[in-house]
């Protein structure tokens, strides 16, 4: 009888080998990683949405900006007429226009001209028909501009004293009105002036300090 009151006494040891204490550490670790796991995902999540930020934003500021194209005299690099009286002027002038397009997409414009003066008188024109500059592009347009002065400009003093000094200055002006497309989704209109001043160099046949706002 005392034999059996002794063994009442203590506890059994669980069946499996293990204590509640290592099943409880047990239960801890996995909630453990359970939170690793949860803050490692939630790093992934911040660091995509930071980078599909950065993504839109460096599409917004470069892909998906618009730019105004720049439409530029660039070169005279021939002449077929070259007669320079002051009461004759007659210059058939080979001329390169550029448009230069920095978008990400065609800029498509209408039919143009552009005029060219000698100190407020027009004294040439050239027809620029309707086309398009592609994506990150300059494109070049070569064409034949016939500079004649009108008679007025024969008693003009200052006119003839440009023709006797050898140097000529000159302006054109032109308008292009069109529409930039990007990714054939996405249109703007926009409207492009040139502006350019330059020297028609008599003595040496050549046009000379050209420049463009």
């Amino acid at each position: 009888m005392a034999e059996k009151e002794q063994q009442q006494g203590y506890p059994l040891a669980p069946a499996n080998g293990y204590s509640r204490s290592d099943q409880e550490a047990g239960r801890s670790m996995s909630d453990e990683e359970r939170r690793q796991k949860r803050k490692k995902w939630a790093l992934y999540i911040i660091a995509f949405i930071i980078f599909q930020t950065g993504v839109i934003v460096f599409f917004s500021m470069t892909v998906m900006k618009f730019r105004t194209p720049k439409f530029r005299v660039r070169s005279a690099p021939s002449f077929e007429t070259f007669d320079t009286q002051a009461s004759s002027f007659n210059v058939m002038m080979n001329t390169q226009l550029g448009i230069k397009n920095t978008n990400f997409g065609p800029y498509k414009y209408g039919n143009s001209t552009v005029l060219f003066y000698y100190r407020g008188t027009q004294i040439g024109s050239v027809f620029i028909p309707k086309s398009k500059a592609n994506f990150r592009r300059t494109k070049k347009l070569n064409v034949a501009v016939s500079l004649v002065a009108p008679t007025t400009l024969a008693s003009n003093s200052e006119w003839t004293s440009d023709i006797s000094s050898g140097i000529l200055p000159l302006t054109s002006t032109s308008r292009l009105s069109g529409k930039i497309e990007i990714m054939f989704i996405f249109k703007k209109k926009r409207s492009v002036n040139m502006n350019c001043t330059m020297d028609l160099n008599i003595s040496a046949k050549q046009l000379q300090n050209i420049k463009c706002k």
